[in-house]
């Protein structure tokens, strides 16, 4: 007589014996793996900053960062990229929010400092201007990203500017772009001396001046 095969029994899902599948899980998150590549790129800069420092620092190998990220300057510009990104979504309710210009200001600015005296092995200041200014100067893209950078910055405050202008808390010969060159003239001189590791209060204090020559002392 011959025995019928038997069909297999059934496994399930939640079952603790059953088989592992087979296929070699990402060891890496990427969001993670980035930030990390972007902390020693804002301490360092792009030369300082070895493909060793950023496999150690993100723990992948030279052959999983080519393949996740690119080379080198493109995992530079994925940083630079994403410290924009973030940098944006900290302060584009501020610019959007309605509250009196010299409140608003002080609100940017304070943000802008939370986010340049960051860091665990001190303050690192900004990417833009600590390091992806530098290499614009030989590397197109770069420079295209930094220039598009300061344009976008500009074009913010000019907005509050002109909104205050409309409003009355300006005189009606202000000028709102002279206004947002001043103003992001400011933001990069608060991000050097943060940098520098000038004090929170000295750095606030260039900021409140800076603020009084904008919209005036009242």
């Amino acid at each position: 007589m011959v025995q019928k095969n038997k069909k297999p029994p059934v496994t399930r899902i939640d079952d603790p014996t059953a088989p592992k599948r087979r296929g070699r899980p990402r060891a890496y998150q990427p969001d993670i793996a980035l930030a990390k590549a972007l902390d020693l790129f804002r301490k360092g800069g792009f030369a300082a900053t070895s493909l060793d420092d950023l496999s150690a620092a993100t723990g992948m190998n030279r052959p999983s960062l080519y393949g996740a990220f690119g080379d080198k300057r493109e995992l530079y510009i994925k940083s630079y990229r994403r410290y924009r990104e973030d940098a944006r979504a900290a302060m584009q309710d501020i610019f959007r929010e309605e509250q009196p210009i010299r409140q608003r200001l002080l609100r940017i600015y304070a943000v802008a400092l939370d986010i340049y005296l960051s860091g665990e092995a001190g303050p690192r200041g900004c990417f833009t201007v600590m390091t992806a200014a530098s290499e614009a100067v030989a590397d197109p893209d770069i420079r295209a990203m930094v220039l598009e950078g300061f344009a976008e910055l500009d074009k913010a405050f000019a907005a509050c500017f002109r909104h205050a202008r409309e409003k009355g808390e300006l005189p009606e010969g202000a000028d709102p772009a002279v206004l947002a060159q001043l103003a992001s003239a400011t933001i990069h001189t608060i991000a050097i001396r943060a940098r520098a590791q000038v004090p929170r209060g000295e750095l606030e204090a260039i900021v409140k001046g800076a603020i009084d020559v904008m919209v005036g002392t009242k």
